[in-house]
């Protein structure tokens, strides 16, 4: 099996696996008060959906022509695998769920950049939110308390607004920031890069507009000369030859000539009383 193979046949599987690790991960969170049973079924959620990560991980390393350079292309998916091992760096998996997804669904958006930059927006904003909240709540000194102020973080962060009445106190916090403000100028990049996109598009339709409409313009000219042409020809077809409108010219005017001159030897004649 080819690398290519193994990624188009897991795409969907892992989306799906990075999606329940992400709710996993969330009601916990938003939920300080879930029931031990509730919580550990979370944990245990998470911990597969990680050995899912890892096994894929390995499977597409043995199956890369290059080995080393696939480590190298891919040092996120390294990390994401290696560093939650400790538990201030555990965030990290989340990143995960947006490679996965990217992944999945990334050869379908293809011309569809400004879907994918909302969801992807939605997707970062709510993830960094949750990030925070787990290692801010309860932080001494710490003044992400709740959902809303740790969102209310996510955007003014993302947006690089940043009030400054929310900010992380923790290392893990400071952590989350610095990937959603990384993330942040990577959409604010696909913004621009898209609109810079679809302007040239637009000059280049309406260049190839002109250039249709200066063909057509050739073309009717070339029409309009062609046309000239032939009714110059019909009409030289139709006109006598010279020499014939010349000898049809010269009889009239000899025959009025014969006429005044016979005129003048009939005055000429005496008349005899």
């Amino acid at each position: 099996m080819r690398l290519d193979e193994w990624e188009h046949r897991t795409e969907w599987p892992l989306a799906a696996v990075a999606v329940a690790f992400l709710a996993a991960f969330a009601w916990p969170t938003l939920n300080p008060n879930l029931p031990p049973q509730a919580r550990t079924a979370c944990t245990v959620i998470q911990l597969a959906a990680w050995l899912a990560f890892v096994v894929d991980y390995i499977v597409r390393l043995a199956l890369a022509p290059n080995r080393a350079r696939f480590m190298w292309t891919h040092l996120v998916d390294l990390a994401v695998i290696l560093l939650p091992l400790l538990r201030p760096l555990r965030l990290l998996r989340l990143v995960t769920i947006l490679n996965v997804l990217n992944r999945g669904v990334s050869a379908g958006l293809r011309g569809r950049v400004a879907i994918y930059v909302v969801g992807a927006t939605i997707l970062v904003v709510f993830v960094g939110g949750l990030g925070m909240l787990d290692v801010e709540r309860g932080q001494p000194g710490g003044n992400i308390k709740t959902p809303g102020d740790a969102w209310w973080w996510a955007i003014t962060t993302i947006t690089t607004v940043g009030y400054g009445e929310r900010y992380p106190t923790s290392t893990a916090g400071r952590l989350v920031a610095v990937a959603l403000m990384v993330c942040g100028i990577a959409l604010i990049g696909v913004v621009t890069a898209s609109l810079a996109s679809w302007l040239i598009e637009r000059i280049r339709d309406e260049q190839s507009e002109t250039r249709l409409e200066v063909s057509d313009v050739h073309a009717q000219l070339r029409a309009l000369r062609d046309e000239l042409a032939d009714l110059r020809a019909e009409l030289a077809r139709k006109e006598p030859p010279a020499d014939t409108a010349a000898t049809a010219g010269t009889a009239p005017e000899r025959a009025v000539a014969d006429g005044a001159a016979e005129s003048r030897t009939v005055r000429q004649v005496p008349s005899h009383g």
